[in-house]
């Protein structure tokens, strides 16, 4: 069995740490200060370029752009988000053969980035010829030309978000920084991802009861009833005919017109 299942935080129990990977001397010491500059750098920009960003979309296309960036071997990379009942889908992918990739770890539930998801670490394939873990998924994703990869999971202490990819042409293309550079970009992203989503859903909480408040003020105004009584018509008439109430508020204030024979 090939690949590495790396602990970030350092718990245990895991198939081979950072430390075991082989390391590359570098020229001299002040070229790799230099090199470490620049990517503390971009870290720095990226953070808040992220903040910067007022959708998911932007901010999932900002951390993939980064990723192929600053991270050595990168050819592409991708973010996988756990949406309603556990389903993942890709976004922000820099490259087509991402979503190939992805969908067949979804169809097969085998893979590096299925694992990363779920079990909050980092799982990577050094080489998709060599692995021996996962073969449904490893023996097409070695027809599309996948050499290796590497994904790490986005959390929080409160949820789980999804899991950064990233995907190289070529076998063994990630060495200790990017699995170093990957967990920090990972950590970064996921704490940005979470304002995103809190920022979208206290929207969309707002633009659903101003909605609503349309629509009661449309019952109240054609029955000559109070708000209590036009919420309460709104929600017998949702749950008779078992639409969801911001569905049927929308309905009501485009059109104009209440269901028949639910007031």
């Amino acid at each position: 069995m090939t690949g590495t299942t790396i602990d970030p935080e350092g718990t245990g129990g895991t198939e081979g740490a950072p430390a075991d990977l082989p390391v590359q001397p570098a020229p001299g010491a002040e070229s790799a200060d230099e090199g470490a500059l620049e990517v503390a750098k971009a870290f720095a920009e990226f953070a808040r370029d992220l903040l910067a960003h007022d959708s998911v979309q932007s901010t999932l296309e900002e951390i993939t752009a980064l990723a192929v960036s600053e991270i050595d071997g990168c050819d592409f990379a991708g973010v996988s988000l756990v949406e309603k009942r556990r389903r993942i889908s890709t976004h922000a992918a820099t490259d087509p053969l991402v979503e190939q990739i992805d969908g067949i770890q979804y169809s097969t539930g085998e893979g590096p980035c299925i694992e990363a998801v779920w079990v909050r670490e980092v799982f990577s394939v050094d080489s998709v010829e060599e692995e021996t873990r996962w073969p449904r998924f490893t023996d097409q994703a070695l027809r599309l030309g996948v050499g290796s990869m590497c994904s790490f999971q986005l959390f929080t202490h409160n949820d789980i978000l999804g899991g950064l990819n990233l995907y190289s042409t070529q076998p063994r293309a990630f060495g200790v920084d990017a699995y170093e550079i990957g967990w920090i970009l990972a950590a970064h992203a996921a704490v940005a991802l979470a304002n995103v989503r809190a920022h979208d859903n206290l929207q969309q909480a707002v633009r659903t009861r101003q909605r609503i408040g349309e629509a009661t003020g449309i019952l109240v105004e054609r029955y000559k009833i109070t708000d209590r009584q036009a919420f309460s018509l709104l929600a017998k008439a949702s749950q008779n005919l078992n639409v969801k109430l911001i569905t049927l508020a929308e309905e009501l204030v485009h059109t104009g017109s209440f269901p028949a024979g639910d007031s």
